[in-house]
Formats: C-alpha cells, sequence, structure tokens
C-alpha cells in the first residue's frame, strides 16, 4: 500500500537511500531501500523513533507547539523525519550530496496520501 509511494519518493530525490513509515514505538509499516545501497532503514528508524518521542515530549513540556519535523545531518547521512500522525513518522535518508529541498517538497506531496491511509 505505502511501498509504492515510498520508492517513488526515493527514486525521485537526488540521492535518496531508503524511507521508512514507522509507529513511534519503533514498528515498521512500510520501508523502501534502493539495492546498490544496502543499509537497514529499519534500524534507523528504531533508533530515531526513541529521539522523536523524546523530542516530542520536550516540545510538550516547553509548550512550543507539537513536532512537526526533525532533520538529523551526519557525516554520511541526512535523515529527514516529519511526523505524519501523532504515532507515526516517515524517515528518508540522503547520502551527503542528496537533494534536501527536492526531499522536503517531495515529501509535502506525498504527506496527505500517506496520512489519509494510515487511518
Amino acid at each position: 500500500m505505502f511501498s509504492d509511494h515510498l520508492k517513488k519518493l526515493v527514486d525521485q530525490v537526488g540521492g535518496g537511500v531508503g524511507a521508512v513509515i514507522m509507529g513511534l514505538d519503533g514498528i515498521a509499516v512500510e520501508k523502501y531501500v534502493r539495492e546498490e545501497d544496502g543499509f537497514d532503514i529499519n534500524i534507523i528508524g528504531m533508533e530515531f523513533s526513541f529521539i522523536l518521542t523524546q523530542t516530542k515530549k520536550a516540545a510538550e513540556i516547553l509548550h512550543v507547539g507539537g513536532l512537526n519535523e526533525l532533520v538529523i545531518k551526519a557525516e554520511q547521512l541526512t535523515l529527514v523525519v516529519p511526523m505524519i500522525t501523532d504515532e507515526y513518522f516517515l524517515a528518508v535518508a540522503l547520502n551527503p550530496s542528496g537533494n534536501f529541498g527536492k526531499c522536503r517538497f517531495l515529501l509535502r506531496l506525498l504527506e496527505s496520501d500517506i496520512k489519509s491511509e494510515l487511518q
């Protein structure tokens, strides 16, 4: 159901490596990884689901509003993580030369479709 959305997103964004739709509990709903990149998007999603949960709690405590998106830029990977619902997020992994702006644009286009399919 979601695999076409994820494949299209990863393949269309320059430098796309993989994507996963996951709950804050660390359980993946769907994932897509480009074969030639060969890394485990599930493990990345599970590890960052804890960070998202803690960031979401901190935002509530500080009364700054709900968490909309988190971006993590490391030496070998950029992770763009928008919250789709209160319990689900979409994580897109890009290589260091990946097109961050195009990724965010494509995410905005897909977000409502994915959200409606989750409910």
